[in-house]
């Protein structure tokens, strides 16, 4: 992805003048504390040595965990915010009473250009909301999407799939604009110049799905040419970790269940290959003898390496962690908001999104 610049970490207490490489953290919104938060900030410093953080939370908690991390407090701001957002809160409610929270603290630094993405293991629902109060969706979006980042046979290792929990709906118009959304990710994640894009269906025939799906699937293909991609039509479920396509587009309700059902299986799959393994004592000598190449695939399918949905269609760049992410979790999700920074991922698709808008008015 992105290379590291020699800049110097920002000086403790002191907010960088220059945005490019700050992360904004929602310290205090998972499942595990601050306590893994902390820990996947400073896992990610020791990879990324120029990176810089506004954590914000309890100040006093988070300053005390922070010192105990050799060389993090130079990296960190911290910014106190009294209240936390809980996994059970409704949106709604977040909204209107949300200002005093870590998660609100975290997306408006975002707004106000100290920080260049935002991270946070909170309440997803919430987390939109205010990030769609706070920065508000990009001229041309109708519904931002949450993309993710999906192992593949690829020779990057990943596909791009969007949306995959920010809205259930999606009409032929939104998944136009995932696709357009998506093409952008991975041009700017995966490093790819012309990426394939696919619609995610329930067979690879045209006369296939319901009847949005094959508006979209003549939309997506006719900005194909002048918006830089190639489309490869529909796709099927089993395409998601192939390597025919690159971007996966579908509505959010397909996609979530689909991220859901992924992570699930590669939990059951590596545990089931534990429990082999420990079966009999040959088959404990069987494992001594693959540990090398079982390593490997339990780091390959391991879900907390590719942590992070990125919120796209909004005038900034919001990760959303999960909740129940560790240090490891954290750490990944973290990387990833850090490419994007680099990149300057936000103004190229505020770029993106406005030329295809403008086309799309003039086609109308």
């Amino acid at each position: 992805m992105s290379d590291e610049t020699d800049a110097p970490p920002a000086v403790a207490g002191t907010v960088p003048p220059d945005a490019s490489g700050v992360l904004s953290i929602d310290a205090m919104g998972g499942d595990n504390g601050p306590e893994a938060i902390v820990a996947g900030l400073a896992a990610a410093m020791k990879a990324h040595p120029a990176i810089r953080f506004i954590v914000h939370g309890d100040k006093s908690k988070l300053d005390s965990l922070i010192a105990r991390r050799r060389g993090l407090a130079d990296h960190c701001v911290t910014r106190h915010a009294e209240d936390v957002v809980a996994m059970t809160d409704k949106p709604s409610q977040v909204m209107r009473t949300g200002k005093n929270t870590s998660m609100w603290s975290a997306v408006e630094s975002v707004r106000s250009g100290e920080a260049n993405v935002c991270v946070s293991c909170g309440n997803t629902g919430a987390l939109m909301a205010v990030s769609m109060l706070r920065l508000r969706k990009l001229p041309g979006v109708n519904r931002p999407a949450i993309a993710c980042l999906w192992p593949s046979r690829n020779p990057s290792g990943f596909n791009v799939m969007l949306d995959v929990g920010a809205d259930i709906r999606a009409d032929a118009d939104d998944l136009l604009q995932y696709a357009l959304m998506g093409m952008s990710y991975a041009r700017n994640g995966l490093g790819l110049e012309r990426p394939r894009v696919g619609l995610l269906n329930v067979g690879t025939e045209e006369n296939k799905g319901r009847t949005e799906l094959r508006a979209a699937h003549d939309r997506i293909e006719a900005f194909a040419e002048d918006s830089g991609y190639d489309f490869v039509g529909f796709v099927e479920g089993g395409d998601i970790p192939g390597d025919r396509v690159d971007v996966i587009v579908t509505d959010g309700f397909t996609g979530n269940v689909a991220l859901k059902t992924g992570e699930g299986t590669a939990r059951f799959v590596r545990d089931m290959l534990s429990e082999a393994f420990r079966a009999t004592p040959m088959s404990k000598v069987a494992a001594l003898l693959a540990m090398a190449s079982l390593k490997r695939l339990s780091k390959r399918i391991d879900p907390r390496r590719v942590n992070g949905g990125v919120f796209l269609g909004l005038n900034g760049t919001v990760v959303k962690s999960h909740g129940s992410a560790d240090e490891t979790g954290v750490a990944a999700a973290i990387a990833l908001a850090y490419d994007l920074s680099l990149t300057g991922f936000s103004e190229r698709l505020r770029a993106r999104v406005a030329a295809t808008t403008t086309y799309m008015g003039d086609e109308a």
